[in-house]
């Protein structure tokens, strides 16, 4: 049983380490139950069609759900290896041959790899974005929580800008702001799920459609596409949604990675706000008295990593005309191997994120460490009628006498009394920051409801 689809105008042999070089199998392996569920809509197209008879429809149905069953159980991949196939399809379609005698012949009649390769992907990026979107959703969840949390401790701190001590916020607004970008994250997951079931490229054939009389509606429906692509050229070559897919799993990884640096900073001594518990925290196999945020420097160099595969994803499409060359391939290895990765880098955010505690006093006591409530004096200022720059002047000139002698800007006025006096919506006033969590829960609710 051979496991190549072609070579019957060939005269000789493919060189074996060229067949090697050009094989995708081991990346293609996470796209297995993926082609048996797009092969069991091709047996519906051609059995709608009255291409083959329902006996010889049955029996396919029949080899591909055992196949399925092995590629579940963990039996296909190393049939597929032995087998040494170019890619998952052909091991698959070898394996469909072997169980199902003269009608495997009949699987894929009227298909070519560049349809079912297409339409593979697109039901891979459909699955994992529905995961990526709900692993978006809880974190952004398991953070509002926390800002829900320290909203009723009244937990304050001093935000920062150039990582200097700007003004006096609460730990919940700051919670509160490393949320957002996960629920834009659950959101971008959710449009790249709605626009990967839009159009089915199953039945383009290489390029042109084809001469069978398939049922591409049927397939389509069997597939959970709104539609048939409409035009058989550009469905082959599309790879949009992969694409899509991974560009939002690196923006969240970057989300996470902008989280993670500040953890890792808050976690120092020299900071004190965080400790990472035991379960999520490395040591030093020379000093023993270290205490390391690890995975949190690994979501980070995770992120730097996934930023520059998804710019040699695009690169590879730059030279390629609107159809099918196997630089595709390399495109769909890439886009695939982002994916995963980002899968595991959130999810392993996701851990190390519950082994966080934050430390209120710590927090309390540099609350005005740096003048923080400068700002709020300046304010004050404005408001009783001085000009913004005489205001920023003056307080500027106390700043400096205040620092020379070692002294409070003004005793009587605190971190507190800064928070309570914005007036601003989206500030970090106690009542604007229930505002902000109770929308964002609100938001949350419809994303994971709604794809």
């Amino acid at each position: 049983m051979t496991a190549l689809q072609w070579g019957g105008r060939f005269g000789g042999a493919a060189d074996s380490a060229l067949l090697d070089f050009g094989s995708s199998l081991e990346e293609d392996l996470v796209l297995a139950p993926f082609d048996v569920t797009c092969s069991l809509a091709h047996v519906a197209a051609l059995e709608s069609a009255g291409v083959i008879g329902s006996e010889h429809a049955a029996t396919l149905r029949g080899a591909l759900h055992a196949v399925d069953a092995e590629i579940a159980g963990g039996a296909f991949t190393p049939y597929a290896r032995a087998l040494g196939a170019e890619d998952v399809h052909g091991a698959i379609d070898a394996r469909v041959r072997e169980l199902s005698g003269g009608a495997g012949e009949w699987l894929h009649a009227g298909r070519s790899r560049n349809d079912q390769v297409a339409t593979t992907l697109l039901l891979y990026v459909r699955e994992r974005a529905r995961t990526a979107r709900h692993r978006a959703h809880s974190i952004a969840g398991a953070i509002v929580a926390r800002a829900r949390e320290e909203l009723e401790a009244g937990t304050v701190m001093a935000a920062c800008t150039h990582r200097q001590p700007a003004q006096p916020v609460l730990l919940a607004f700051m919670l509160a702001a490393w949320s957002e970008p996960f629920v834009r994250a659950a959101q971008r997951f959710a449009c790249v799920e709605r626009d990967a079931a839009k159009y089915c490229p199953l039945g383009s054939g290489a390029l042109a459609g084809s001469g069978l009389p398939l049922d591409r509606e049927r397939a389509a429906q069997a597939l959970g596409f709104a539609a048939p692509s409409r035009n058989a050229l550009d469905a082959i070559g599309n790879r949009d949604a992969a694409l899509d897919l991974a560009h939002a799993c690196v923006r969240a990884v970057v989300d996470a990675s902008r989280v993670a640096e500040e953890l890792v900073a808050w976690s120092a001594p020299a900071y004190g706000y965080v400790r990472l518990g035991d379960a999520a925290s490395t040591g030093s196999s020379l000093m023993p008295q270290k205490r390391n945020p690890d995975p949190f420097e690994l979501v980070r160099a995770h992120a730097a990593k996934l930023v520059g595969a998804y710019a040699g994803a695009l690169a590879t499409l730059c030279g390629l005309a609107p159809s099918y060359q196997r630089d595709l391939q390399v495109t769909k290895s890439q886009a695939i191997a982002i994916v995963e990765d980002a899968r595991a880098t959130l999810g392993a955010f996701a851990r190390a994120w519950d082994a966080v505690s934050f430390s209120r006093e710590r927090m309390e006591r540099a609350a005005l460490d740096g003048f923080t409530i400068a700002t709020d004096l300046a304010d004050a200022l404005v408001a009783a009628g001085t000009s913004p720059r005489e205001a920023h002047a003056r307080i500027g000139a106390q700043v400096a006498r205040a620092e020379a002698e070692g002294a409070a800007l003004d005793p009587s006025f605190d971190a507190r009394a800064s928070i309570a006096a914005k007036r601003t919506r989206g500030s970090t006033a106690p009542g604007d920051v229930r505002d902000q969590i109770r929308s964002l829960e609100r938001e949350l609710a419809v994303v994971e409801t709604r794809p």
